[in-house]
């Protein structure tokens, strides 16, 4: 069987042309013989390209959390104060993380936010839910299956094409190896229902069954191959020997990155990042998409801008 001849755009070489050909074909045989069940690093066009973003959770000492829409806090900040931050700071992108919604949340509160963000020029580049998908209890887990649909529908809503969410940690008197069963198979429960609204699911390293890259890794290869599917690049997160190599273990599955102004190795106490390394990770890794500055020190209004002027430098 020989590739179909296909004209080729502007900018691909002969070379490139055929290697397109030959996985379109690898995946037609793939289909009709024995095909790989694990998640794969997604497929890109070939070389870097990143945009800030700036997430919420930056003024997590100042954003109120399950306020009454009808009646905002006067002495915290909302996710409007939050787009207006970011609005003055002229990036092209906002998360806006979902623990600093209202306490109930409407589609007309979702439809008003994603006029005020349009309105002020900005991408909603993702949201961020607080899920655990380690838990024991049946019904629990049951519960954060609902939650994760619930802002499924809502990061459609908003027009948020990617969704954090978290592995969770090994319940009291668990194994590791049965909260990473049920982990794998809440994605798995939740991942063709996001492919349907067309939100991505990304799986960030955060602690518990993703403290390590090999953790991370592990969890992965149980994923379904969804090209849906991928993994949130926290720059901070890993508190390893060596948080930079684990970072790089993962790259190539990245879909959304989240950049941290400090790193702890081996969890001895926070030091600032080398964000010039960060950066070249995630370019050797052909990174394309949002870079979202996740801001967790003292001065956020007074830092932030700092750190965004040098992200702007580093990404080009």
């Amino acid at each position: 069987m020989r590739p179909r001849n296909v004209s080729r755009p502007a900018g691909v070489t002969r070379r490139d042309a055929l290697l397109q050909a030959l996985t379109l074909m690898a995946a037609v045989v793939g289909d009709r013989g024995t095909t790989s069940r694990a998640a794969q690093p997604p497929q890109r066009p070939r070389g870097p390209m990143m945009k800030l973003s700036l997430a919420a959770y930056s003024f997590n000492r100042l954003l109120a959390r399950n306020w009454d829409p009808q009646d905002p806090p006067k002495d915290r900040m909302i996710l409007d104060d939050f787009v207006r931050f970011c609005a003055r700071m002229k990036l092209p992108g906002c998360e806006l993380t979902a623990y600093y919604f209202p306490r109930v949340v409407t589609p007309q509160y979702v439809a008003r936010l994603k006029r005020l963000t349009f309105l002020a020029g900005l991408d909603i580049s993702g949201t961020a839910i607080g899920n655990d998908y380690c838990v024991a209890d049946e019904q629990a887990w049951m519960r954060q299956i609902t939650m994760t649909r619930e802002w499924i529908d809502r990061a459609a809503a908003l027009g948020a094409p990617v969704i954090r969410i978290f592995a969770g940690r090994v319940p009291k008197g668990d194994t590791e190896q049965a909260a990473r069963n049920r982990c794998v198979k809440a994605i798995n429960t939740v991942l063709p229902y996001a492919a349907q609204k067309g939100v991505f699911l990304a799986l960030e390293n955060h602690g518990g069954i993703t403290a390590t890259s090999d953790q991370m890794l592990e969890i992965i290869r149980q994923v379904d191959d969804s090209p849906f599917f991928g993994v949130n690049f926290d720059s901070g997160n890993f508190r390893t020997a060596d948080p930079y190599a684990d970072l790089e273990r993962i790259a190539p599955y990245a879909i959304n990155a989240q950049i941290k102004v400090s790193v702890a190795p081996e969890g001895k106490g926070k030091q600032p990042a080398d964000l010039e390394r960060v950066i070249g990770i995630l370019s050797r890794a052909g990174y394309r998409g949002y870079v979202v500055l996740e801001y967790e020190e003292q001065d956020p209004e007074r830092e932030i801008p700092m750190y965004l002027r040098r992200l702007r430098e580093l990404i080009g």
